[in-house]
C-alpha cells in the first residue's frame, strides 16, 4: 500500500486507492502467467537433459547447467538460415499489411462508391472466419502459380491473413482525423497520393504500430503454413526448423528449448521497437 502512495496523486481517496492496487494487482498476475512458460523454456534452455526432467522449475545450477542444446541448434541444423526466412516473411507481410491496410482504410473510409458496403463487408468476414479454412483451395492455387517451397506464398497468404484486422483497425483511425486537414490540402490543389502519403500515413502511426504487434506476433509463431506451402530446407522457417528434433518416439529437449529461447529474441526486439513507437503515439496524440 505505502508503495502504491509514491505512484497516486496526494488528494487520492482510500477507494480509489483501493481501487488501484486491485487493478495492479490483476495485471502483475496477468502478467507473471503470461510470462511464466517463456520463464520456464528459458531456464531449462540452460539445463542438460537430467536437469529438465528433475526439476523443470528450478532455476540452473553447477551441476545442471549445460549449453549443449544450443551447440546441437547450431551444428545439427541450419538455424541462421531458419531463423532469416522468418525474419524476412515477417518483415515483408507486416510492412505490406500496414500500407495496403492504410491504403484501404483510407479508400473505405473518405470516399463513396457502388461496392463500399460490399468490401467492407468481406474485410469483416475475413476477420470473422478463419484463413485455415481455406488451406486447400490456398494450395491448389499456390500450385496453379508455382509458387510451392517459396517464401513469396507465405508472404501472400499473411497479407491476405492479417488485410483485414488491420483495415478494420485502422478505419477507426481515419474516422478520427479532422477533415478540415484533407480539404485545405485540396483547395491548394494537393493531390490524393499526396494527400495520403504526407498527410495521412504519418498520422496513423499509432494505430499502424498497433497492427503490427496484432500481426506480427501469429506470422512469428504459425507453423500451419510452413508446413504446408514452404517445407523444403532452403525456405524452411523457424517454427518449422524445430521440428527435426520432435521425433515420434524421442524428442530432444535440450535442441528445442534452446531453438525456442533464440527464436524468442527477434521477436522481442521488434515487439519492443514496435511497442515503443504505439505508446510515443498515443502519449503525443493525448497532449495534442
Amino acid at each position: 500500500m505505502k508503495l502504491m502512495q509514491v505512484f497516486l496523486p496526494k488528494n487520492t481517496s482510500a477507494g480509489q486507492m483501493s481501487k488501484s492496487v486491485t487493478i495492479h494487482g490483476i495485471l502483475l498476475a496477468y502478467t507473471v502467467i503470461a510470462l511464466f512458460p517463456i520463464l520456464i523454456v528459458i531456464m531449462n534452455a540452460f539445463k542438460d537433459r537430467k536437469g529438465i526432467f528433475r526439476d523443470p522449475l528450478a532455476l540452473p545450477t553447477s551441476e545442471t547447467f549445460s549449453l549443449v542444446g544450443f551447440e546441437q541448434v547450431l551444428l545439427r541444423s541450419d538455424f541462421g538460415l531458419f531463423a532469416w526466412n522468418s525474419l524476412l516473411v515477417t518483415v515483408l507481410a507486416v510492412g505490406l499489411v500496414i500500407l495496403l491496410g492504410a491504403m484501404a482504410a483510407w479508400a473505405l473510409t473518405e470516399y463513396r462508391f457502388r461496392m463500399n458496403l460490399l468490401i467492407t463487408f468481406l474485410f469483416a468476414m475475413g476477420i470473422m472466419i478463419p484463413i485455415r479454412l481455406g488451406t486447400v483451395s490456398i494450395l491448389r492455387l499456390i500450385v496453379e502459380l508455382n509458387l510451392v517451397n517459396t517464401l513469396t506464398s507465405l508472404v501472400l497468404v499473411y497479407i491476405a491473413q492479417g488485410l483485414p484486422l488491420a483495415v478494420y483497425i485502422l478505419s477507426e483511425f481515419v474516422r478520427t482525423i479532422p477533415k478540415e486537414l484533407v480539404e485545405a490540402a485540396r483547395c491548394d490543389a494537393v493531390s490524393e497520393y499526396r494527400i495520403f502519403f504526407s498527410i495521412i500515413l504519418p498520422l496513423l502511426k499509432p494505430a499502424m504500430a498497433t497492427v503490427a504487434v496484432f500481426t506480427m506476433i501469429p506470422i512469428w509463431n504459425d507453423l500451419w503454413f510452413p508446413l504446408i506451402l514452404a517445407p523444403s530446407e532452403e525456405t524452411r522457417t523457424i517454427t518449422l526448423g524445430v521440428q527435426q528434433f520432435v521425433g515420434q518416439y524421442v524428442t530432444n529437449w535440450t535442441s528445442v528449448l534452446a531453438a525456442l529461447t533464440m527464436a524468442i529474441v527477434p521477436v522481442l526486439i521488434l515487439y519492443t521497437i514496435f511497442s515503443r513507437q504505439l505508446i510515443r503515439g498515443l502519449t503525443s496524440g493525448a497532449v495534442k
